[in-house]
């Protein structure tokens, strides 16, 4: 008994030679071949509670490589702001600047008809309450169309045609 235990197990496999003679993959040869092909990992997930659908998600992932990727058609990375420097955000910031103060204007100006809208709604009101007032503008007004009238120049009749033949007086 001499003999070391190697000697008595006789020759084991060892764990680092791929089983059955297959040749061994590496990890990058693994993730370079993922990345090349691509991999899409895909599943729902459902809540339901007497028949009832109370959430559903939806999960989509996507594995490749940016070659890969682009050939697909997929390339949100380089138009997102926050990921690439390259990224147009659609609108400079004076552009946008512009964009706001002109609506902040237009709210001005909406705001003052407002305003004067309701000046008026409360003048026709108090006229309403006030009818002697009512017909004294009622007055005044009819005095200033037929002074409006009355200051129009007269216009010059209209020509007649003569119905004598030419030639003759």
């Amino acid at each position: 008994m001499t003999d070391p235990i190697a000697n008595r197990l006789g020759s084991l496999p060892s764990r680092s030679a791929p089983p059955y003679g297959q040749a061994s993959a590496s990890l990058a040869d693994i993730l370079e071949r993922v990345l090349d092909k691509g991999i899409v990992i895909a599943g729902d997930i459902q809540i339901n509670l007497l028949d009832i659908e109370l959430l559903t998600i939806k999960l989509r992932l996507l594995i490749a490589s940016v070659d890969k990727a682009k050939e697909m058609g997929i390339d949100w990375w380089e138009h997102d702001p926050s990921l690439s420097s390259r990224a147009d955000s659609g609108r400079s910031l004076e552009e946008e600047n512009r964009f706001l103060r002109e609506q902040i204007e237009e709210n001005r100006r909406l705001r003052e008809q407002i305003e004067e809208n309701q000046r008026l709604r409360e003048q026709i009101d108090a006229l309403r309450a006030d009818p002697a007032a009512l017909s004294a503008i009622e007055e005044q007004a009819e005095s200033n169309d037929t002074t409006r009238s009355a200051a129009r120049p007269k216009r010059a009749a209209p020509r007649t045609r003569s119905t004598t033949p030419r030639g003759e007086p």
